[in-house]
């Protein structure tokens, strides 16, 4: 039995190398973009519901963008705070500020999706830029750069969108950690000519590949995938490409409790599970060879099985993808959270888990 649980092993570890060096590789050991300016017309979409605070703060950001041609769309999603009055103030502070109101629809209640259709539907631009109302760009060049990467055939732009960082917290660091993964997985798939989703924090297409798909429509009734159910529909090897340069970078405030977090991931994975099948599969079969390492290790350390060729073959596991996940986080500005990598992964893995046992019981509550 622990033979054939040392070659079980020996298959993971190759599998998980495949993912770091071969898939993440793409990503990892990229060289650095390259952005030439566009000057296209660009629509920037905020939707927003009772984030009175967030927008004070975030829309006169995305106003000061050094961009000769865009417009803001401000879309209040039939809030109850005071979110519909400031973006009244705004619009009549800035020209190029347009404000789309949303009143509650019984057909599509607390539906983020119908908000931003009535919001792309409004935007006078072809290409369209989007950000969410608790989010800022890292740079005033935000919009040079995320349009920078759009060419006659790529006509989608997956961005990375970053969480601020909170001195002392360990839990910030797991956010981020995680955030920095799933971004190396989304925009290697994406160089591998497979991307499989976006982030709506940071996310730019053209209105044509909305309306290719009819929009939302095939996923109206699930509440969340506003972005990465859009662009696993939407996008192919042609279509699609990414934007990783530092001042392209959106930022959030994270969750500050591990609650709220794992609520948030709730959300995130329920979706997942709407994806197409190769997608599913490969998250699947990355998610199981994180598992299986750690479990396989650890059963064949506990009886001794080997030992001398386990031992060098963890240790060169953990090189190699530190490696990679290094080149990675330097690209993002994240290099603080890898000096944690070994603690944060197998945090991470027994969380996904519990989050997957958690949500076969319960369903997460999704847009407010």
């Amino acid at each position: 039995m622990l033979t054939i649980t040392f070659y079980a092993f020996i298959g993971v570890v190759a599998l998980q190398l495949f993912y770091y060096i071969i898939v993440f590789g793409k990503f990892s050991f990229a060289k650095p973009q390259k952005s030439t300016p566009k000057r296209i017309p660009i629509s920037v979409i905020v939707c927003a519901k009772n984030e009175e605070e967030n927008v004070k703060k975030f829309v006169p950001l995305l106003a000061e963008q050094d961009y000769p041609d865009y417009e803001i769309i401000l879309i209040d999603d039939a809030s109850s705070d005071s979110t519909l009055d400031i973006f009244e103030e705004f619009e009549k502070q800035y020209s190029n500020i347009r404000l789309v109101k949303v009143q509650n629809n019984e057909a599509f209640w607390g539906n983020k999706k119908f908000a931003l259709t009535l919001g792309i539907k409004a935007a006078k631009n072809e290409y369209l830029l989007f950000t969410d109302a608790d989010c800022y760009p890292s740079s005033k060049e935000w919009i040079k750069e995320m349009s920078s990467q759009f060419t006659m055939s790529r006509t989608i732009v997956l961005g990375y969108g970053a969480y601020e960082k909170i001195a002392g917290s360990f839990l910030n660091k797991i956010i981020r950690f995680e955030t920095m993964l799933t971004a190396v997985q989304y925009f290697s798939w994406a160089k591998m000519k497979h991307p499989y989703m976006g982030v709506g924090r940071n996310l730019a297409y053209k209105k044509e590949e909305f309306f290719n798909v009819n929009g939302f429509i095939d996923h109206m009734k699930i509440r969340s995938g506003d972005d990465d159910l859009f662009i696993n529909q939407a996008s192919n090897k042609k279509n699609t490409t990414i934007c990783f340069t530092p001042e392209s970078f959106t930022f959030s405030e994270p969750k500050k409790t591990f609650k709220d977090w794992f609520d948030q991931k709730r959300r995130h994975v329920s979706t997942a599970t709407f994806y197409k099948a190769f997608d599913r599969m490969q998250l699947a079969v990355f998610f199981l060879s994180q598992f299986l390492f750690i479990a396989l290790a650890i059963v064949l350390l506990a009886f001794q099985y080997n030992w001398m060729i386990i031992v060098p073959i963890i240790a060169g596991r953990y090189l190699f993808t530190w490696i990679s996940l290094g080149y990675s986080a330097s690209k993002l500005k994240e290099k603080d959270v890898i000096y944690w990598y070994p603690i944060i992964e197998i945090m991470l893995i027994f969380t996904q888990l519990n989050i997957f046992i958690t949500n076969i019981f319960s369903k997460p509550v999704h847009w407010k």
